[in-house]
């Protein structure tokens, strides 16, 4: 079975972290500044993490897209103020102002949005069909939603979306009730992927496929955020995305809804490591990347 490199992105959680620096990822020498032109001609995706903890300025995400080359993408992840603070109550206005942030400014390198749900968050079907009912999925959609933004945004909203083509997004969630078909018909009714997580078990770890990509979390082999793959775990993780791109399923997919996902001629894939405590993620990333054919071309050499 071959994979099509153009739709799998393999790609690490963050890009700012001390244990990577001295030679360990980036060269001896490389100047915190530039670390992530760097990462972002390793791998092909980045998650953006500083937008979960503060919503970020225009000029910040205009920067990143500035640094990255053409065909990289980052995915953004939703602030924890909608999704752990608030819990999804009344989060219209939140979210306006999320988007209006500058997540535009990444162009055609916003990739799909990341809402991630705390533990002690269960399923509650009407509140989780009422936040899914107003994400947007395209540019328009999106602006429309951004221009609702709470007046304390003036001067640092950005509401044109220039180059932004489909918005996607996508839903970890971390508490067990929401291994419900139910959920998982609500996401397929809103186009919203399910996270497949890998979390040692401590997590739900399911891989229902509910939109037209998948969108994969390596939280760790054993450790969250810390252990890394073996050769055969990255090889098991390959023949999956494989799988996946190809508009299909592994054979032992574990689903929580019987009904198997429609065929596909193909499927996006985005795919990150997570285990970024130590130096494993852009290790065991690289070598996914490269059993998958989905490594950037090389540009080491010019820094």
């Amino acid at each position: 079975m071959t994979a099509t490199p153009a739709s799998i992105r393999i790609g690490i959680s963050g890009w700012r972290y001390a244990p990577w620096r001295g030679g360990a990822f980036y060269p001896q020498g490389l100047t915190q500044a530039r670390e992530l032109a760097y990462a972002s001609r390793q791998f092909r995706a980045i998650e953006l993490n500083g937008s979960f903890y503060a919503l970020q300025k225009p000029e910040s995400y205009a920067r990143w897209a500035s640094e990255t080359p053409d065909g990289f993408a980052f995915t953004v992840k939703a602030p924890r103020y909608i999704t752990h603070i608030l819990r999804l109550e009344k989060p219209e206005l939140p979210i306006a102002n999320f988007l209006a942030s500058g997540l535009f400014a990444l162009g055609p390198k916003l990739g799909p949005i990341l809402w991630q749900f705390p533990p002690s968050m269960a399923f509650d079907a009407d509140r989780f069909e009422a936040f899914l009912a107003l994400l947007p999925h395209d540019a328009d959609a999106a602006v429309r939603l951004a221009r609702r933004h709470e007046p304390r945004m003036k001067g640092r909203a950005l509401v044109v979306a220039g180059g932004v083509g489909a918005v996607r997004h996508a839903v970890e969630v971390r508490h067990a009730s929401f291994a419900d078909a139910a959920f998982v018909r609500l996401l397929r009714r809103y186009k919203v992927a399910w996270v497949i997580a890998d979390t040692g078990g401590r997590w739900p770890e399911f891989e229902d496929i509910t939109a037209d990509f998948a969108y994969l979390r390596l939280h760790g082999a054993d450790q969250l955020y810390a252990t890394g793959y073996s050769d055969a775990q990255i090889d098991r993780w390959a023949d999956r995305i494989r799988h996946w791109s190809q508009g299909g399923e592994p054979a032992d997919a574990k689903r929580i809804a019987d009904l198997r996902p429609p065929r596909r001629a193909h499927r996006d894939v985005f795919c990150f490591f997570d285990n970024t405590m130590k130096t494993e993620a852009p290790t065991n990333a690289r070598r996914l990347a490269s059993l998958l054919g989905a490594a950037p071309t090389d540009n080491a050499g010019l820094f």
